[in-house]
């Protein structure tokens, strides 16, 4: 059995070196009948975490094309939501050669960031059976990761609609929309997905300290997506160079003045967060303040002295405020398209429903990032699927004591 498990991951991975994203299905296929594991399905998730989509070439067990399936109300979307192993006793209806088929579904987990799900038929659900599909699920997740940047087609794969110019250019910057260790959990989104304008967040973690950043910044064209980057770009060459979060936020207000003939600003927070001690720095440069949600409660905003955004070389920023987390914590910075959104009567979304629905999420034990996932969608149904302002949320999670991990 061990044998098999190395036959299939280890030539997977020596295969691996020199393919591209588009020889994934054949490779993992070759690779996986050797431990047993047949008829392998990879699917990526879209932009919006709406859909599951089949990477191109691959076939049902009738030699069908497969289709895109919901992640809501479809069992692999389920796997994909909880970040669990399901099993499912139909493979696509009849299948041709297995009286009683039965498909393993699990999520592809790059670290903690989900690209998707893999299915696997199976002769018996056993547990030494689901842990070499685990293992496959993993190196594929891994190998496609790697992949995932230098690949036009995936990026054509993941879109369902046309990309604005001011989209491309700040999320092509911000890093990945998941990350956890045993003592922090990052999860963030961005909406709308394919037009977004002046909106960005950033982390990063260094040592023993994360790093964070949001940004909104003024208009919804492609000069805001230029201030953007023009402070995500300052923000990461300040801290790289040591700079403490009230010299990172006067770099990013320099940068953006020097770029522009015409007044360009932007607002932000930039903070660090101890991930040892719970204790949180922070700048406000004009924006909504984050908050701190504790034990299924809304405690507080974190307050600081006001100041202007970003850009205008008005003023230097104050000295940093500080506020201690307590174990389990979560502090949610956030862009004002979030709670700004209105339905057609005119209801906004609101600070109340926005703090209400992240803690209904977590008293349901939802991951940070499926919160944000469904979250993002409930903004966007609130305002008719088609939001008038950029909604960013940035949601960071201080787990003290022992290790544990995301799932």
């Amino acid at each position: 059995m061990e044998e098999d498990d190395e036959r299939m991951l280890g030539g997977l991975l020596d295969d691996s070196h020199l393919a591209v994203f588009e020889d994934m299905p054949a490779l993992v296929a070759r690779h996986a009948e050797k431990a047993g594991l047949e008829l392998p399905l990879i699917y990526v998730t879209d932009l919006q975490q709406r859909m599951l989509v089949p990477l191109a070439g691959q076939r049902d067990s009738f030699g069908r094309p497969l289709k895109p399936m919901r992640i809501d109300g479809s069992v692999p979307g389920r796997a994909y939501r909880g970040l669990e192993i399901v099993r499912s006793n139909r493979a696509f209806g009849v299948h041709p050669w297995r009286p009683d088929p039965q498909r393993l579904w699990l999520p592809l987990l790059d670290g903690t960031e989900r690209l998707g799900v893999l299915g696997v038929i199976i002769d018996a659900d056993t547990p030494s059976v689901r842990e070499r599909a685990r293992r496959l699920a993993g190196l594929i997740a891994l190998i496609l990761a790697g992949k995932l940047d230098f690949s036009d087609t995936y990026a054509e794969l993941s879109r369902t609609a046309p990309m604005s110019l001011s989209a491309e250019l700040t999320r092509g910057l911000m890093p990945m929309s998941t990350f956890a260790t045993g003592d922090i959990v990052v999860g963030a989104v961005t909406e709308p997905a394919y037009a977004a304008g002046g909106d960005a967040y950033d982390y990063a973690l260094s040592g023993s300290v994360l790093h964070v950043a949001i940004f909104d910044s003024m208009g919804h064209d492609t000069a805001a997506g230029l201030t953007s980057t023009i402070a995500v770009a300052a923000c990461r060459n300040a801290r790289r160079r040591g700079a403490a979060p009230s010299a990172v936020a006067d770099m990013i207000d320099e940068a953006i003045a020097e770029q522009f003939a015409e007044p360009r600003f932007a607002t932000g927070v930039v903070a660090d967060i101890d991930v040892r001690s719970g204790l949180v720095t922070w700048i406000n440069r004009a924006h909504p303040p984050p908050l701190v949600i504790r034990r299924n409660r809304y405690v507080t905003d974190l307050d600081s002295p006001p100041c202007t955004p970003m850009g205008f070389r008005m003023e230097r920023s104050p000295a940093p405020s500080r506020y201690q987390l307590e174990p389990g914590d979560r502090v949610v910075l956030y862009t004002d398209g979030v709670v700004d959104a209105v339905n057609d009567q005119r209801e906004r979304f609101g600070l109340e429903r926005f703090v209400d629905f992240i803690i209904r999420r977590e008293i349901d034990g939802l991951s940070a990032p499926e919160t944000l996932r469904r979250l993002v969608h409930t903004v966007l149904e609130h305002q008719g699927d088609r939001l008038d302002d950029d909604a960013t949320v940035l949601l960071v999670e201080w787990r003290a004591g022992p290790k544990r991990l995301l799932l």
